[in-house]
C-alpha cells in the first residue's frame, strides 16, 4: 500500500503544481504574458541570427499562444486532479484495476510532458529559438518541470503488487 500512497501523492503533487501554475498565470497574466511576448517575437535573440523570420509580432497571437499554455496547464492539472482521484478509489483494489486506474494520471502526465517539454523546449526553445535570451530563457525551469512529470511517470507505470 506505501507504493500506491507514493504514487497518489505524487500525482496529487503535480496536480498543484499545474493548478498554481494556472492560477499564476491567470492571476499574474502580464508578467507571465510578458516572457511569451517577447519569446515569440524573437527581441532578444543574438541580434545577426538569420532565423528571426520566424518571429511573431502580432498581439492577438501572442494572447492566443498564451491562452493556449494555460490550456495546456489546465487540462494537465484537470487530468492529473482526476487521475489521483481514480487512484484512490482503486487503492485498495486487485492489481489491474489499480493498473487501469492509472490511465488517467498517464494522461495528465503526458499532457504536462507537451506542455513543458514539446511547448517550452521544441517550440519556445529550438523554433523561437529561446535559449539566445539571456533574460527571456523558461528553458532551465521548463526542463526542471518535465523532468519530474518524467520520473513520476515512470514511477507511476512501475507494477504494482495487490495490496495487503
Amino acid at each position: 500500500m506505501t507504493t500506491r500512497y507514493a504514487k497518489i501523492a505524487m500525482i496529487l503533487a503535480l496536480a498543484a503544481f499545474a493548478l498554481l501554475t494556472v492560477f499564476n498565470n491567470v492571476t499574474d497574466y502580464r508578467s507571465n504574458f510578458n516572457f511569451v511576448q517577447h519569446v515569440l517575437s524573437m527581441d532578444t535573440i543574438f541580434p545577426d541570427n538569420a532565423a528571426r523570420y520566424r518571429a511573431i509580432t502580432q498581439p492577438w497571437l501572442w494572447h492566443a499562444a498564451y491562452w493556449l499554455i494555460i490550456l495546456g496547464e489546465a487540462v494537465t492539472a484537470g487530468l492529473l486532479g482526476f487521475g489521483a482521484l481514480r487512484l484512490w478509489q482503486a487503492r485498495r483494489a486487485a492489481s489491474p484495476v489499480f493498473a487501469d486506474a492509472k490511465r488517467w494520471a498517464i494522461a495528465g502526465l503526458t499532457a504536462g510532458f507537451l506542455v513543458w517539454f514539446f511547448g517550452f523546449m521544441a517550440v519556445g526553445g529550438e523554433w523561437f529559438l529561446m535559449w539566445q535570451s539571456e533574460v527571456w530563457n523558461g528553458q532551465d525551469a521548463a526542463f526542471r518541470f518535465y523532468m519530474a512529470i518524467v520520473g513520476v511517470l515512470i514511477f507511476l507505470n512501475q507494477p504494482d503488487a495487490n495490496p495487503n
